[in-house]
């Protein structure tokens, strides 16, 4: 009856005396070792199947919990050790060493264990898969947090409309979309938009700043890699294609891609496949690129720093983002949103954003574009405790500019004269009518002519009175 127990048990199970010897062993035993009882029975246990770590380091035998059972009389159990087949492979396993007593002498022990390799696979994959899902959502409220820094797309300017004519064209495609424009200009937004209103909407737009890896991580920060396959490759990593499959994987800055890695790019745009660094797995994945640039990648074709056929493989779909000097009619709508999302922030009532504000911001070129813009509205809430808007821009701004000089004319005409100290004098008279004008004639106080120049209104009045401007109206509240 007993052996009957033993050879019908799934779990391994042998016996070993007093000096580690095996005395007995069930077929579960032997098939999971690959020892037959006759090559195990009389030989030392620790030796055939227990003498090394999992990670390959020897297990002295004075330290095997399986051979401590019979020396100290208790119960060891381990849930995190291999044993070793006779082909020289290891397995997972996780065991029980009981000892044997007989008129209470020690006599042995019996062992019984599992092997858990199944168990170990199904721990590692949703470990992986919590790795995942804790990478997507970092991605995710990173998503959350630009959309509400940076609004949704804002303005009615002719060139914005141009802009979200070519969104609503390109969206429902799966076709590849390069975005280009200055630095600033809200290529990522236009980005979102994209994925916001195609079919993969429900899966994530996953952002890679291609400028920001460092170069040698480069490949697995796009393909991911398996644990061990480098120095600091502690564990298994997905990369960001695999984050990103079924939905958008977004390139910012795709131009400093380096030129090495973008025939592996290439391959996966072509065929939809790739390998995790160190893992012989071909791996699928389907993914809409959307690309964004600074640069002029024709310009880096010629000098060989940018593949032709990935150009052309990005570039099915272009759309240009213009930049905010070119559309200086959305200056006062994304004004009025950034300045509300910052006085927000601080939990604080935003002040009035007067036409003479918006007229103030619009007359400035903005060459760090939406950005820059962003950065000015946001420091100026930070700054305005009083409760007054104040910009700090830079010299140029309006009312602090200094009258245009004309240049050289075309095909080598005569230039113009400078201005005279009059003529200079003039236009000073007339920007300062402009400004009380567009202010209705009040000189100071919030949404006044010297808060629209950006001047002290004591200096104001000063230069009304040597300039001779007569207060043609009554200012108004």
């Amino acid at each position: 009856m007993n052996r009957l127990i033993l050879e019908s048990a799934g779990e391994g199970i042998y016996g070993l005396d007093a000096e580690g010897k095996t005395t007995f062993i069930n077929p579960a035993a032997e098939r999971m070792t690959g020892y037959s009882a006759r090559e195990m029975i009389g030989r030392c246990q620790h030796r055939l199947v227990h003498h090394s770590r999992p990670d390959g380091t020897a297990y002295d035998r004075n330290d095997c919990p399986i051979y401590a059972a019979f020396t100290d009389g208790r119960v060891h159990q381990a849930t995190d050790e291999v044993f070793w087949r006779k082909d020289g492979t290891s397995f997972p396993v996780e065991y029980t060493s009981t000892p044997i007593r007989e008129n209470m002498k020690l006599l042995g022990a019996v062992v019984v264990f599992r092997d858990i390799s199944e168990q170990k696979r199904a721990e590692e994959e949703i470990q992986d898969l919590k790795r995942r899902l804790e990478l997507e959502n970092a991605y995710l409220k990173e998503e959350i947090l630009e959309a509400r820094a940076y609004g949704d797309i804002i303005g009615s300017s002719p060139a914005l409309a141009n802009i979200i004519r070519q969104i609503e064209m390109a969206a429902p495609t799966d076709a590849n979309i390069l975005i280009s424009g200055e630095s600033g200009t809200g290529k990522e937004l236009v980005a979102r938009e994209i994925h916001k209103r195609s079919v993969r909407k429900e899966k994530p737009i996953v952002k890679v700043n291609c400028a920001s890896i460092p170069r040698e991580l480069y490949e697995s920060e796009f393909f991911g890699h398996v644990k061990g396959s480098f120095t600091g490759a502690v564990r298994d990593r997905a990369g960001r294609f695999e984050l990103a499959d079924g939905g958008t994987l977004f390139l910012d800055e795709v131009g400093e891609i380096p030129l090495d890695l973008q025939s592996k790019l290439l391959r996966v745009l072509q065929e939809g496949t790739y390998e995790r660094i160190g893992d012989e797995k071909t791996r699928k994945v389907d993914v809409r690129i959307v690309a964004a640039t600074n640069r002029d990648l024709k310009k880096s074709m010629e000098e060989g720093t940018f593949r032709e056929d990935l150009y052309y493989r990005l570039n099915v779909f272009p759309i240009e983002v213009p930049p905010l000097r070119q559309r200086k009619e959305d200056v006062p709508l994304l004004a009025k949103q950034f300045l509300d999302l910052a006085f927000k922030k601080m939990n604080r009532p935003a002040p009035r954003f007067a036409k003479a504000h918006a007229m103030q911001l619009q007359s400035y070129d903005w060459p760090g574009n939406v950005r820059e813009l962003q950065n000015v509205l946001e420091r100026s809430a930070i700054l305005s405790g009083s409760g007054k808007l104040r910009f700090d821009l830079p010299a140029g701004g309006f009312g602090e500019s200094s009258p245009a000089i004309p240049s050289s004319g075309a095909d080598g005409e005569e230039a113009p004269e400078a201005l005279t100290h009059s003529e200079m004098k003039a236009i000073e008279r007339q920007n300062i009518i402009r400004a009380l004008e567009n202010c209705g004639w009040k000189v100071s106080g919030p949404g006044g002519a010297a808060e629209l120049l950006v001047m002290k209104p004591t200096t104001l009045a000063s230069k009304i009175k040597k300039l001779k401007i007569k207060i043609a109206a009554k200012p108004r509240d």
